[in-house]
């Protein structure tokens, strides 16, 4: 087998050619991106434009198009006589992206504190009850229920920049956490903290939802910075010289 056919692959679903190509390719690979475990393993993720056009139905015209916008928002990455890469980031800046989406998801908790709706409540509490307080047998369910819990709280402070903004982070939030998720009992912990967190919303305590908030998601920067080395490639060891 050899290594093209061992990379990590996009699934995605063929276009609609009645709607506008760009547009869609763009959507449909950002999706794809969103949906990967790119920080599982440590090789590039590399995107082939011929691969992506038979996939979606279309000519590579609409994909390289696709691939220039997803570039200019962060997603992926051109690299010289190497092709269009997924995005992956450091250590160090998945911890700072880590602290800027606590700055923002807090105020979100401060703001959504005074207005949320019962019904937002309400939604919020279902994707913690549904795992009761042990979701070790269900990481993977768990962990996509614990980024819709965030990003609710994101929503819920209804102010659309905010959104915007976290959906750039999303994908490296999303993959990090699943990775950390199985790692020194933090899922049972995360749904503790969550539990506190819809306590303080439910009593409209805007400081405290606020503050549980942001040390639940900087006690993630914190585990990153302890146990992240998965994020940052192994160094090739050093060649050492030959006596001759």
């Amino acid at each position: 087998m050899s290594d093209a056919d061992q990379q990590p692959r996009l699934k995605i679903e063929p276009l609609d050619i009645g709607l506008g190509l760009r547009q869609q390719a763009c959507e449909a690979i950002k999706r794809a991106i969103m949906a990967m475990d790119i920080y599982g393993h440590h090789e590039d993720i590399r995107l082939d434009e011929r691969q992506l056009s038979q996939d979606l139905g279309v000519s590579r015209t609409p994909i390289r198009e696709a691939l220039s916008v997803l570039e200019q928002e962060g997603f992926v990455r051109s690299i010289p006589r190497r092709g269009i890469h997924v995005v992956r980031k450091s250590k160090r800046e998945v911890v700072e992206m880590i602290a800027v989406w606590a700055a923002i998801e807090s105020m979100a908790a401060r703001l959504a504190a005074p207005r949320a709706t019962a019904a937002e409540l309400t939604q919020l509490r279902a994707l913690v009850d549904a795992f009761r307080d042990d979701p070790s047998g269900h990481i993977s369910e768990y962990s996509d229920a614990n980024m819709a819990f965030h990003r609710a709280i994101i929503r819920m402070g209804d102010v659309a920049l905010m959104s915007s903004l976290t959906d750039t982070l999303f994908i490296h939030m999303r993959a990090v956490r699943a990775v950390t998720m199985t790692q020194d009992n933090r899922a049972q912990r995360s749904i503790a903290d969550h539990r506190a967190i819809i306590a303080a919303l439910e009593a409209r305590d805007a400081d405290l939802a606020a503050r549980l908030v942001r040390e639940h998601t900087m006690g993630l920067a914190a585990h990153v910075e302890r146990h992240g080395g998965f994020l940052d490639p192994p160094v090739a060891p050093r060649r050492q010289p030959q006596c001759v």
